[in-house]
Parts: C-alpha cells; structure tokens; sequence
C-alpha cells in the first residue's frame, strides 16, 4: 500500500472524542462504531476529515475554542489527503501562499514532537527547473520574493543541480532555483497527528457521518442534519475537498463554493539498484510539467498535463476515494519527459499508476473564508493540488478568522467572497479547470488572461469596441478592455507577445495615455460595482454615516471619497458615493468588491429598518471621458454649461446626453486627470457612445483601455483597493488622512480616533510610497510588474504593490509600503514621514537592483503640464 495510515489502536488515548473514531479504526464492528450518539449540540461542526478540516479543528483548540465536533463521512484522511503526493513546496507565486507554506512546513516539522505520531518528516529540499531563459526569470523573481520572508533560496547552475542530483540529465537547462528547507511527508499520517492534538485539546471526532445539509434561520447557521441526526451549532465550516460545491448547495440556502475534479496521475517504482537516498532533493521540471520526489529509494513522479479529465461532472462520487481508472495513453507524455530528465529509469520496474482526483478553482487559488449569505459559515477547499503544503496556514488563518473576526495576514486572495455566484455554473467550471490545471506548470508572465469561460458579463458595448480592435482582459468576470490595436498593427503578433521585458502593447498605450493628456479619450469602466442606497426617512445617512469613514452628510450632487473601515481601522472598502437627493446615495466600488462590499453593508444593516439597498451594477453602462477637451464634447452633447463654475471637481448632476435622458454625469475620472464619469441607463448606451465618438472627432477623441488608466493613476500616486490597499490598510498609512472625519463613532461603536493603529500618522508601521525608478533602461531591463523586494539603505523595507510605465516621467513608477523593520529583531517599529524621505532605496526585479527615489506625495508638475524626463530634478522627487 502506498500510504500507511497510521494504527491509532496502539496510540492510548483517553479522551472521549479520540475513541470516538480509534473503536472503528481497531477493529470495532460497524453496529458498534455506529452506535455512538452525536452530541445534541456544539459551538462548531466542521466536515471534512483530510487535512483541512483536521487541521481547522487542531489551531481552534489551540486558540482556546473546545466545543468542537468534527465529522467524516468515510474514514479519517481516506479522501484525497490520503493519495497526495507528500511534497512541501514553499516556491509559490503569490506572498500569502509562500507564507501558508512555510507555516506549514514548521508546524508538520513539531508535530511528532507533539503528539508522539510519526509523520514521516524529512527535509529534503526542492530544486525548481529552468529550460528557458523565461523560467529562470520567474525563478528568480520567486527567489527574490522568498529571501525577503526568511525562506532560505538561491539560483543555482545546471552544474551544481548535478552535483545535488546526479541522476538528472542538466544539458538542456538555463539554471534552476534550490529550495533547501522544503520537505516530503506522509500527508494521511499528519492529518492523523493533527486530528490526536485536536482531540486530546477537547475536539471530538465522529468518522463514517455524512453532513445531509447545514440548517439556517435568518441567514445564521442554527445547525447540521447527519445521517445520524442533528446537531444545533453556531459555526460550520465546509472542509469537504471535492465535495464541497455539493455541500453548499445543499444547503437550506445555497452557497456557492467554485471548484471543479480533475484526474491527477502519478506513478510509483521499485527502488534502484542503489536505492535514492531519503533526503534526495524533489525536483520539479515546470518546462517539461513534471515532478519528482524520493519514494522508498525508487520514485514517484506525476505531473500537470496539457489536457486534463476533468470527472464528477454530475454531483457525489465514492464516500471515500479509490484509486481510479490507470491511464498510460494519457499518462505517456509525462512519463516521456520523465524519461528525458532521468533516462536511467528506462528499465526500471513501475509498481503502479496512481489515478485520484484532485480540486481546482476558477483561479488557481483556494477558497477560505465566510460565506456572504449565511453568517457562521465558512469554507476552506479547493487546494489546487497544494493541500499539503497549504494546510497548516490555511487552517490557522481560518482558524483567526472565527476566533478573532479577522486573520491575521491579509487573505483577500482568497476569499471566498472574491467570487460571485457566476462561477458556478458546472459547464464553466469544468471548461476553466481543463485550462487551469496545466497552468499550474505553464510559464505566467505579467498580464496573462484566462481563454475559457470569457464573455460572460460584457457591456453593451462590446461588439462596437471588438470591432474597433479592443484587445480584452476579464475581472470578476467582466469583459474589459486593455488596450485598442491600431489597423495597421499585427494583431496576431500582439496576442502572442508574453514578456517580462518591454512589451509589445508599449506605444499603443502610449499613444492612448497621451490622448488622454491632450485631447480627449474614452474608456468603457462599466465592471465597476454600483449600489443605490435608499430610505423613506433618514435613515439612509444615518446608516452610510455609521459605516464609512468620511462625513456624508454633504449638499446633494456632491461626490465623497470614503470607505468602510473594520475595527482595527484598515479599509474593507474604498468607494467614491454621490448623494442623488436627501434620502438617495449611489456608491461606486472596484470590480471585484461586489460580493465583498454587499456582504459588508449587508452584515452591518439593521434588519428591520426601511432601507432598501440595490445592486444596480448591471443597470449602467459607465464611461470615463478623461482629457482637457472632455468638457468640449459634454458641453455639446448636454447643451448645459460644464464650466468649473457650474460644475465643479466631484460633482454629480443628472444630465441630457443626445437625446438620453437621466444620464448621471460626476467630475471625476479615477485618474487624477480631469474629466467626465458618465453613468448611461443600458438602453441608451449605444447611442450616448455613438453620439461622444462622432462629436469628439473634431476634437481628436479615440477609445482608450485600462493598461493607459493603470498608467494614469499611478504616475498620480492614486491607490487602489485589493492592489495597493486592503483590509490591514489604515487610511493613515496611505496618505488619506483627508477622507476620516477623527471625530466620527463608526460601527459598533468605533471611533477612529481611538483606534491604536491610527492614534497618530507618526505611529504608523508601514507608509505607502511612490518609487521613481532612476537606472532603469526601459528597452533593455527586465520590468517591475508587482511584488519586487524594496529595499532602504540595504535593507528589505517591503514589496511593490503595483507598477507601470510613466509615459510623462518616462520613468518606471512603483508604489509599494515602507515598513522599518528591527535589525536585531526583525520586528516593526514606527515609520515617520522622515524615515521615508530620508532613506536611499532600492527595487530588485528578478535579483538585479534598480536605485529609485521614494515620494509620499505625488509629482507636483503632473498636475500642471508635462516635463520631458530631462527636465525632471530627481531631486525634487522627495516631496514633502
């Protein structure tokens, strides 16, 4: 057998939820291990008996939470825990993954220690291939990003990786990246050593119960409904792998849970003639989508192929999962690059082709959090074939979640709620994890977009733009426009082009950014979430008053940038609200802070009042005239006068355009450049945009995308939500001072002024920055994207939020948090203004440092008329 699964009879252990599971484990009959009584009631029902749910139940009771029942509807680690490959990967591309891991890694590490269960644990390291110039600059970025955070890593030579593996043939490769500290384990045995710590902390553990459906009332969950009976509870929490979308739309009130099978494949050998050594480094060969890893002095070797099988198509499979159908036909691509890598394995013995079903998500990433619909429900699944080395975070940070309302590191990448229900059809999910699975190996370089399940939320107006040459990327599952490809381009050449360098989109956005400056452009913005807020009474400001930041209770017509703020002050929104009249409010947020910003406003809503709040994202179709002669083309169409006199900056009047009426015209942009947002009922769309297009040709007008908007607003030091900002942000330590109103009480009674993170600017722990790149070549230098290593006076100062190209400037521009960190402790201590003007900074792209000047305050002169780079004093660039 593969996997031994650990023989918990010869474990001795007393307390009642331990025996409630080890009876059957040794050798109880079936009436006997059925005969158990759930309990009548818990404060917790976790399902899901693999590694997540074990390791929920384990860091709940260590955070002090003992009413606990967790329930397995087969046997414990029997599902997907049990068949997975054992790696501990640390090398991942996004930070709070890396940060998942490494947590992990530690914790599986102890945990024979602690519970006297041996886990398997060895310490081998990995070694991540490069067969191409492309790969070992992902490498290296990787590299740069795991230093920073304390994981030991470093680029190495093909030479040096035959010296750790001399089985491996290297003459095909550019380098690669080692990994020392990650590690093998057997995955069933520590889910096994999670569930003896949980239990022995007061969990009690039920296997072969099935969850029928979670009970709700009022949108709260009350209770679970088993196979065996009831249990009242106030929190479930949906660990059941594969069969967690089943499991939530069973429920009394369906919850979306986005996640899809595939088949996943790897085979077992017998042992070499000289058996490999337990501490044989893991390889994988991203270029050739395989990996390898020691298995009893032979090998184990799987991978992610080209064309996967997605199953489970039609609902619940086996309880518990067995090792499926062998596929060789299938399998041959891999098994031939495995084949090239090692070609001494050519005569040696296969034992078996392992065949078992693994998750995936709409975008590679799990799902962890709180359901938007029903409080106390929350769901960790979908681990993308990383549920090893992801449990222990995932568990812990969920495990924050319910305890203390909040995780302790910023998890928005993977919140549930970053999804709304059109994810969940069964045709989109199976279509997106037939693309999903095998770019887990492929190469993403910055930009990349998703091909399946596209065109599913699009403007109206799309057809007119695609015919124009918009060149389309997807958020939340909105179709919007990048950039727009002149006639005369090579569209094809375009589509092809993938880079870390200088892309080949550069002049066209150039040439858009510049429109933008000087004449006048349009840029369809209609994703953007939009709710009206209304009441009979007052009660519509009362309740806008109580959960955002800034003061609203301003004239009608005018615009307020504000967000909601959670107790510890950092942004659970970012929005601009207009007032439309005494009781009425519209409120424009990011693309993807639908589901997340009504869930919000949702949780913090009295239940009986006369507020009514609507989503009427779909109801408008949003343009952005941005440019100096915006006012020439608006004043034409409106027949109104649009001078600064009549229509100041962040203003709101219900307008004529053409012959549309009702037309929602605000004096904003998003971009810090002066213009129009004009918000157009949907059936007037096509005719407002015909009638802006054909009156903006004398004035040089032109479509525009959001790689030239990107490039706007940050040249203009503008942030955004879920880029720049997120739920540990305070407004303080991003320069927004002016959207708090200090001496307002906020929900639940907080106030602002008493919150320990914003007391005073001077006690911020980190500042947000803009990084002016100073010896950057733009042709020849590999580009910031996000995510780079800062660097002050040399030494890490924190990581890059976002970049682009500043057309103005003609200088690379970065914004990115300044922290101070402690050189003997690594802790964080106070940044002050002074401290960021006064340190010498520093960006690493992929290992190569690149001096850069930092400002706390946008560049003057942008406001006013362009500089050419010569003209621009560097010096200058440390604002005060």
């Amino acid at each position: 057998m593969f996997y031994r699964l650990l023989s918990v009879a010869q474990r001795q252990r007393t307390s009642r939820g331990w025996q409630n599971w080890s009876s059957a484990r040794s050798g109880a009959s079936a009436a006997e291990a059925h005969s158990v009584a759930l309990p009548a009631q818990a404060q917790v029902v976790i399902c899901g008996g693999g590694i997540m749910g074990t390791s929920v139940a384990y860091h709940l009771s260590k955070m002090g939470w003992k009413d606990i029942v967790l329930l397995e509807q087969g046997r414990l680690a029997a599902g997907s825990t049990r068949f997975c490959a054992g790696i501990i990967s640390t090398a991942r591309h996004l930070s709070i993954e890396q940060k998942m891991a490494d947590y992990s890694n530690k914790l599986y590490q102890q945990l024979e220690q602690e519970t006297g269960i041996q886990t398997g644990y060895i310490r081998t390291g990995s070694i991540f291939l490069a067969q191409t110039q492309d790969r070992l600059i992902s490498l290296k970025r990787i590299n740069s990003r795991l230093n920073v955070i304390g994981i030991p890593s470093e680029i190495i030579s093909p030479k040096k990786v035959a010296e750790l593996h001399p089985l491996l043939n290297v003459h095909d490769l550019a380098g690669a990246m080692h990994v020392p500290e990650d590690a093998v384990v057997s995955s069933a045995d520590v889910a096994l050593a999670l569930a003896s710590a949980a239990s022995q902390n007061g969990v009690q553990i039920y296997d072969r119960t099935s969850v029928v459906h979670v009970m709700t009332k009022k949108g709260e969950v009350t209770g679970v409904e088993t196979d065996k009976g009831q249990i009242e509870c106030q929190y479930f929490v949906n660990c059941a792998g594969q069969w967690a979308y089943e499991l939530g739309l069973s429920n009394e009130e369906p919850i979306s849970i986005p996640l899809h099978a595939c088949e996943h494949f790897y085979l077992l050998t017998r042992p070499l003639e000289t058996p490999l050594q337990s501490n044989t480094p893991n390889i994988v060969d991203a270029d050739g989508r395989i990996y390898i890893r020691n298995w009893q002095g032979g090998i184990l070797s799987g991978g992610f192929e080209k064309t996967p099988k997605p199953i489970f198509t039609e609902g619940k499979n086996q309880l518990e999962i067995h090792n499926l159908q062998e596929d060789w036909d299938h399998f041959e691509p891999l098994l031939s690059s495995l084949l090239r890598r090692m070609p001494d394995l050519e005569t040696l013995e296969i034992v078996k082709l392992v065949n078992c079903p693994e998750t995936f998500t709409p975008d590679m990433r799990c799902i962890m959090g709180e359901s938007p619909l029903v409080k106390g429900y929350y769901v960790l699944a979908g681990m993308n074939s990383a549920g090893l080395s992801f449990g222990g975070g995932a568990g812990r940070y969920l495990a924050e979640w319910m305890v203390h309302g909040y995780p302790s590191e910023n998890v928005w990448e993977l919140d549930l709620k970053r999804f709304g229900a059109l994810q969940s059809s069964r045709t989109f999910l199976r279509h997106r994890v037939m693309e999903v699975m095998p770019l887990l190996y492929d190469l993403k370089v910055p930009r990349w977009d998703f091909q399946t399940g596209r065109q599913l939320r699009t403007s109206p107006l799309y057809d007119r733009l695609d015919a124009q040459g918009a060149r389309w990327m997807e958020k939340h599952g909105f179709e919007r426009p990048k950039y727009f490809v002149p006639p005369d381009k090579d569209l094809l050449a375009l589509e092809q082009s993938k880079t870390f360098y200088k892309p080949d989109w550069f002049d066209i956005v150039e040439s858009e950014v510049k429109c933008c400056k000087e004449a006048v452009c349009v840029i369809d913005m209609s994703s953007f979430t939009k709710f009206e807020i209304t009441s009979t009474g007052d009660q519509a400001l009362e309740i806008l008053q109580y959960l955002f930041s800034n003061d609203l209770d301003v004239p009608v017509g005018h615009i307020v940038h504000t967000g909601m703020l959670n107790e510890g002050g950092g942004y659970e929104n970012d929005c601009s609200i207009a007032r439309l009249n005494k009781r009425s409010f519209f409120m424009i947020s990011p693309t993807d802070q639908q589901v997340h910003c009504w869930a919000w406003l949702k949780k913090h809503m009295p239940l009986d009042s006369d507020l009514l709040l609507e989503d009427v994202t779909w109801k408008y179709t949003a343009l952005n005239l941005i440019g100096p002669r915006a006012v020439d083309v608006l004043s034409e169409l409106s027949y109104a006068p649009i001078t600064p006199d009549h229509f100041p900056s962040l203003f709101c009047k219900e307008m004529s355009v053409g012959y549309a009426n009702g037309i929602r015209v605000m004096s904003m942009t998003h971009t810090g450049e002066p213009g129009f947002m004009l918000y157009i009922p949907i059936e007037y769309a096509l005719h407002v945009y015909n009638e802006v297009m054909s009156v903006g040709q004398k004035y040089g007008i032109r479509n525009a995308g959001y790689y030239a908007l990107r490039s706007l607003r940050i040249e203009k030091f503008f942030a955004f939500w879920g880029q720049d900002l997120n739920t540990l942000t305070t407004p303080l330590e991003c320069g927004r001072e002016s959207r708090v109103k200090l001496e307002k009480v906020l929900w639940g009674g907080f106030h602002w002024s008493r919150c320990p993170a914003a007391a005073e600017a001077e006690r911020s722990y980190k500042r947000l920055a803009m990084f002016v790149l100073d010896d950057h070549d733009t042709d020849l230098d590999l580009w910031p994207w996000w995510g780079e290593p800062i660097y002050r006076n040399g030494l890490y100062a924190g990581k890059t939020t976002s970049s682009a190209y500043s057309y103005t400037l003609e200088r690379h521009v970065c914004l990115g948090f300044v922290h101070n960190f402690s050189e003997d402790t690594g802790e964080e201590q106070v940044v002050t203004a002074d401290f960021v003007n006064r340190g010498e900074y520093e960006i690493d792209i992929a290992g190569q440092r690149f001096q850069a000047k930092a400002r706390l305050y946008p560049v003057a002169s942008l406001y006013t008329h362009k500089r050419r780079k010569e003209d621009v004093e560097l010096s200058d660039l440390h604002g005060k």
